[in-house]
């Protein structure tokens, strides 16, 4: 196994490792730390849900919702997530946040672009064309395919569990609160 798959299969227990870290170690957030990291991270956890409900992994290409605006519109939730909860304990955080991600969510993104081409290659290549890998544009792509494909499902959104992102950010809001007066 190359040194891209393991990074790749260990991204998602790292980021829980990183996010333990975090809640043990980050500083004390301020009333400003937290009325800037908080949205941006509550952004992030829209982005994912929005992104979870239009997404039917290996069915079809998702080039519906957020898809339209980034192809990786999970990773991207993912980091507004990450980089909120860094800026609301410490802008310097971000820093790091911003190295984890190149170095862990880059070559996860190479890797899926290599796999989900290759399982749709026509519709791909256009797709790639049109819409960024991760900073989203403005104004969605709309494709011709795109609009025989429904909107946003709760029941898929379900499916994904994505409901666990949203406890967890209550959760780390509750502690960074508690945190910041001095209760824990």
């Amino acid at each position: 196994m190359s040194w891209e798959q393991r990074k790749r299969k260990l991204r998602v227990p790292l980021g829980f490792a990183v996010a333990a870290l975090y809640l043990f170690f980050a500083p004390r957030p301020t009333p400003l730390t937290l009325a800037v990291g908080i949205p941006i991270a509550l952004a992030g956890v829209l982005v994912r849900g929005w992104a979870a409900g239009h997404i039917q992994k290996n069915d079809r290409l998702a080039t519906t919702g957020p898809y339209a605006h980034t192809r990786n519109p999970l990773y991207f939730g993912s980091f507004l997530i990450a980089a909120g909860f860094a800026i609301a304990a410490h802008w310097g955080l971000l820093l790091m946040v911003i190295a984890f991600f190149v170095a862990i969510y880059g070559p996860a993104m190479q890797s899926e672009r290599v796999f989900v081409s290759g399982r749709f290659p026509e519709e791909y290549a256009e797709y790639e064309r049109n819409v960024p890998a991760f900073m989203p544009r403005p104004l969605p792509w709309r494709s011709a395919a795109a609009e025989s494909h429904e909107g946003f499902s709760l029941e898929i959104y379900n499916y994904h569990r994505e409901w666990r992102a949203a406890l967890a950010f209550v959760a780390a809001v509750t502690w960074l609160i508690l945190r910041m007066k001095s209760v824990v």
